[in-house]
């Protein structure tokens, strides 16, 4: 453990102080055995909330979503800054670059086709370690995914969570399609499915761009999909996509307003809800504009806080929801091979210095950047 490596923490501020992005170099462990340790080129400004301990889920990566959260409290101390600071934003979980060394006991046979100074993304897995570093240390190989040299490494950075989540919950929601579908064919045949997504965060442009493409091209192109965008800035993106009906969910406006003008842009009450803005009052919303039978879909990040809140509501209304955890590294691989086929595109993305970390996070929580935040640490390209 003698190397040194630089690493970026943003956390967020603590008593007395305003700064939330610190610089410092720490050291990094040997490869292991039957590891592998990666050169990090590019990292996606994403972060997760620490009140869940395990999870690992960018809870959102865009500039429209992460104001929402600067203002954070009662988390985990960070481990860098004990008593000083609080760890609330640990960025570093969509990480893309290169192989620099292979363990001791990796050989030909169990190499899974992996090579020093091949190009690389990183599974999420529970022990991914916290914060941006030049050099990140993966204990199996198995956490490791190649990437071809046609897919830009600022792109490669966003799948490990955002897309990937939104993957696993395009692929649930096309579960429960499958099934309306197959109960309304005798009687409403013609009767298309609707689907809302919430949100026009990372997540959400991640769900949209998915959904587009695989009811599309799975013989379920007979699905409506409309995007209640939670911002301006977001409401502009979301309008970019082709077949894809928008409504803009103005907090100005009350409850009812917001309900009605959502049912009349969808045509009626929808049947899934793929809810990434989600909050408390988001669900609320969600479930008023969803059928009697329909499905919320969250991510199990905030499952466990807002599951037993509305319990009772989704029973009195006959819906469900559901958790939908951030998918496998074999899912992984499948979306990798989907946006570097140019066959789904990625959002809006802007690539900068690692050393402007804390101008970014600045323009982010002020909603000054649209699309993406991408950090970059080596220039490989």
């Amino acid at each position: 453990m003698n190397k040194l490596c630089r690493q970026v923490s943003i956390e967020s501020p603590g008593p007395g102080a305003k700064n939330c992005v610190f610089n410092f170099f720490v050291p990094i462990e040997d490869t292991p055995a039957m590891g592998a340790r990666i050169r990090i080129v590019c990292a996606g400004a994403c972060y997760r909330r620490r009140d869940r301990a395990n999870s690992i889920t960018s809870m959102s990566s865009v500039s429209s979503e992460l104001s929402d959260y600067c203002p954070s409290v009662n988390s985990i101390s960070s481990p860098a800054h004990q008593g000083i600071r609080e760890g609330s934003f640990f960025p570093g979980f969509e990480v893309a670059g290169v192989i620099e060394s292979l363990g001791s006991e990796i050989t030909e046979a169990n190499n899974r086709g992996l090579r020093i100074g091949q190009r690389v993304i990183v599974y999420p897995f529970d022990e991914t370690p916290a914060g941006y570093a030049e050099l990140l240390v993966v204990p199996d190989l198995k956490h490791v995914v190649p990437i071809p040299d046609s897919l830009p490494m600022e792109v490669a950075a966003m799948l490990p969570t955002g897309a990937l989540l939104a993957w696993n919950a395009v692929f649930k929601a096309q579960a429960v399609v499958t099934q309306i579908l197959s109960q309304r064919a005798a009687t409403e045949p013609k009767r298309k499915p609707k689907i809302l997504i919430v949100g026009t965060g990372g997540l959400a442009l991640w769900a949209v761009r998915i959904a587009s493409y695989h009811f599309a091209t799975s013989g379920a192109d007979n699905v409506d999909i409309t995007v209640a965008s939670l911002r301006d800035e977001g409401f502009r993106l979301a309008t970019e996509i082709k077949n894809v009906s928008v409504v803009q969910w103005n907090e100005c406006l009350y409850e009812p307003q917001l309900i009605e003008r959502t049912k009349d842009v969808c045509g009626g009450a929808v049947d899934v809800v793929i809810d990434f803005g989600t909050t408390s009052r988001s669900l609320h919303r969600s479930m008023h504009c969803l059928s009697k039978g329909g499905v919320v879909l969250i991510s199990d990040e905030v499952a466990e806080k807002l599951l037993p809140k509305f319990s009772r509501l989704s029973e009195q209304y006959q819906q469900e929801i559901i958790a939908i955890s951030n998918g496998t590294a074999e899912q992984l691989a499948e979306v990798v091979e989907l946006v570097a086929s140019k066959k789904i595109e990625p959002p809006p993305h802007s690539v900068f210095p690692c050393e402007q970390a804390a101008e970014v996070i600045a323009k982010l929580c002020n909603s000054e950047i649209p699309g993406r935040a991408i950090l970059r640490f080596h220039d490989i390209e």
